[in-house]
């Protein structure tokens, strides 16, 4: 029906029609998929919930007299930085901890500060105290260097995460007598809470769900600032099992993204402290999807009641590696607060903030409007459903063999 490009000269002209996943959804039923789909140019989506694998790059310039980071010790804030690249430049991760946290000596551990407060810090134009160590050399002789660093005296300052935007995802729950501490949250004995992390109608690879039109260069909302998927994700696992809609009902796809974090704000990159677990940010990320044809309008246009997920034990099936499922439950379900599993009435926590993941969609349905962002043409797809990728468990070898 339409192509980028044609998409592209509408938003230049002022004309194009840019609506919301959440609008898209009763458009559709309204309307029906043909009219909507010679009516509507783009639909965008949001996402804004905890990404581990997130973090940030910096390079911090050379000192008088020159100092080699590479193969040295870093740290921001007291939290470990990664310096094995050259001599300016360090990666800080969500999840590094200061040397001095506790972690879960004390259990459960508070967890009150690490990478992903620092990288939150950072981005809201805080002064933060970097401290190196290094064995000195020829030409960079320095061996010790503190000295406060801002983002806007930074060379380069980029967020780069290896694995975000999860396409589906479990829901958690504790069979067992205790409480139990996990990346899913606090979960109660005796399947007293179910926890899920997924914004449903409005996350991205669920409205994409064979990325037909997301993929390699794809531009992207990224942490309130403008971004790119760079790759697709690790744990990247498109050959998941199915509904006749196309959507995967089990953890699938990834992305792999980057943006200047000079662009982005912090109430969209927000460091978390999760009890007993760690530390890790929240990402906020916006997919718009270009509708290209009616199959893809048909995606876009599936609800929280056509989108379904599995419910798995995280007290000892999750932690031992057994596969299995408790039972698939929508999200609606979920939605609703409640679930029914094993013929009790379980109640429901998202970890995922709906409400963040509409205003992401609503700001960048206004960017498009409004003229500021035009799409992009992927350069290359993302591995599809029959691309043979598959995620694959550790397989354990003895040392010595």
């Amino acid at each position: 029906m339409r192509t980028i490009k044609e998409i592209n000269e509408k938003i230049k002209k002022g004309q194009v029609v840019a609506v919301t996943a959440e609008e898209i959804i009763e458009l559709v039923k309204k309307k029906g998929l043909k009219r909507v789909a010679s009516e509507v140019d783009v639909v965008t989506t949001g996402t804004f919930g905890p990404m581990c694998s997130s973090g940030v790059y910096f390079n911090i310039g050379h000192t008088k007299p020159r100092i080699k980071l590479g193969g040295g010790a870093v740290k921001i804030n007291d939290v470990p930085c990664y310096a094995g690249f050259a001599a300016a430049d360090i990666y800080i991760g969500a999840t590094a901890l200061p040397d001095e946290d506790p972690r879960n000596k004390v259990y459960p551990g508070e967890f009150k500060y690490g990478g992903a407060h620092v990288i939150q810090e950072i981005v809201a134009g805080k002064d933060v105290r970097l401290e190196a160590s290094a064995y000195g050399t020829d030409c960079y002789p320095r061996k010790k260097l503190e000295t406060l660093l801002n983002i806007k005296d930074l060379n380069e300052a980029v967020l780069f995460n290896m694995r975000n935007c999860y396409q589906n995802y479990n829901v958690a729950v504790n069979l067992s007598d205790k409480i139990i501490y996990t990346y899913m949250g606090v979960l109660k004995p005796h399947m007293g809470n179910a926890n899920y992390c997924s914004a449903g109608q409005l996350s991205p690879l669920l409205k994409d769900p064979y990325y037909k039109t997301i993929g390699i260069g794809t531009k992207i909302f990224l942490g309130g600032g403008i971004g790119f998927v760079a790759w697709h994700g690790t744990q990247h696992n498109p050959g998941v099992k199915r509904k006749e809609n196309g959507i995967p009902c089990l953890p699938a796809g990834t992305l792999a993204v980057i943006g200047d974090l000079k662009q982005m704000k912090p109430e969209w990159l927000t460091g978390v402290s999760m009890l007993g677990y760690g530390v890790t940010l929240s990402v906020g990320i916006g997919v718009p999807i270009p509708i290209l044809n009616e199959e893809i309008l048909g995606y876009v246009a599936a609800g929280d009641d056509q989108i379904y997920t599995q419910v798995v034990d995280y007290s000892h099936n999750y932690p031992q590696g057994i596969a299995g499922s408790l039972g698939e439950v929508s999200y609606a379900q979920l939605k609703s607060g409640k679930i029914t599993l094993q013929g009790r009435d379980v109640p429901t926590g998202n970890l995922s903030s709906y409400s963040k993941a509409r205003s992401i969609a609503e700001q960048l349905k206004e960017w498009i409007n409004k003229g500021d962002f035009l799409l992009t043409e992927p350069v290359a797809a993302l591995p599809a459903y029959d691309s043979g990728y598959t995620f694959r468990l550790l397989t354990e070898r003895p040392l010595g063999q």
